[in-house]
């Protein structure tokens, strides 16, 4: 080989070397986290989808990058959320709710979305059916939102002689109609009137708990939410500060103060995604992994909290009680 030839082949290895280099690096893949609320409330979840990750293969920093985007709440945003996700070309997306997994869903058909969340995801048309979801998705169902009117009898056992209850509904919700219709059958069984109060803001919030003082509602149920479940502090607070009653859909309101919860663990649900969005980075597509639902909810009780609202509860709850704060 001629000696001008070997330089220009040696150049052309050197300038190609950097581009090389840098298709290794993004052969790293990326998973995209597309959620409706606030990422502070949802961290300890977060962690645990990111161990179900690790069990598999996938460490963050090692051979995995995360892109992460929340709607704080305002879910007008998740479309150009989701949009940006897409147009990064990540490798999956993981959807923190079902509301953001439909907007995922109608961004996207090609790239793979793993959802977590309550609501029925066939209802609403994000999947065909859980055990053969279809198309690019599948996921952890939390049953949140089928376990409303479980919380609203739990609620009347331990607040019996009650007048009133408020239900507090984030109108945005994918699942509000659901949530309201389920209830409100129920307690036409139970011959108990509810208030539907409407949320899908802080103040919104707020003037809602002045309404419930002013019907004078003997407790409250949080509807299922990611906006609520972001604003966990302030409607512990709330309802602290009113001295009302109040059930929750997660074991952190209880913990965080609130008198009582009824729902499945998230960082099992959570950890089971992690699983499923390293199969599918594997390999595995989503259309082949069933959707599944938890088979064991946590009752959680907060004597402290019950004690500061005057209030007894019942040595049947106490008994089925999973977890009792004192």
């Amino acid at each position: 080989m001629r000696r001008r030839e070997l330089i220009i082949l040696l150049g052309g290895a050197v300038a190609a070397w950097p581009l090389a280099a840098h298709a290794q690096q993004k052969a790293m893949p990326v998973i995209g986290v597309l959620g409706s609320g606030s990422p502070g409330p949802l961290a300890p979840f977060v962690a645990a989808f990111r161990q179900g990750l690790s069990e598999i293969g996938y460490v963050e920093g090692e051979n995995l990058a995360f892109e992460h985007r929340w709607a704080e709440g305002h879910y007008d945003r998740l479309p150009a959320l989701a949009a940006d996700l897409v147009g990064r070309n990540v490798n999956l997306i993981s959807a923190a709710s079902v509301t953001a997994a439909l907007v995922a869903k109608n961004t996207t058909t090609t790239i793979p979305i793993v959802f977590t969340g309550g609501g029925d995801p066939v209802e609403s048309g994000l999947i065909a059916s859980l055990a053969r979801p279809g198309g690019n998705i599948t996921g952890i169902s939390t049953l949140a939102v089928e376990l409303m009117p479980k919380r609203f009898e739990l609620l009347l056992e331990l607040v019996p002689q009650t007048r009133m209850i408020a239900v507090l509904v984030n109108p945005n919700s994918a699942d509000a109609e659901r949530q309201t219709r389920d209830l409100e059958e129920a307690a036409r069984a139970k011959g108990v009137p509810l208030a539907i109060l409407k949320a899908s803001d802080d103040g919104e919030i707020d003037a809602a708990f002045a309404t419930i003082v002013q019907r004078q509602s003997s407790a409250v149920l949080v509807s299922s939410a990611p906006l609520f479940n972001s604003r966990r502090g302030q409607l512990v607070a709330l309802a602290s500060r009113y001295a009302v009653p109040a059930m929750y859909e997660r074991r952190e309101f209880a913990t965080a103060g609130g008198l009582i919860s009824y729902g499945a663990s998230l960082t099992s649900v959570y950890h089971q995604a992690g699983l499923y969005a390293g199969r599918i980075l594997k390999g595995e597509k989503p259309a082949d992994l069933p959707v599944q639902q938890p088979t064991t909810f946590e009752l959680v009780v907060n004597l402290k909290t019950a004690k500061a609202l005057r209030l007894t509860v019942p040595q049947s709850i106490l008994a089925r009680a999973d977890e009792v704060i004192d």
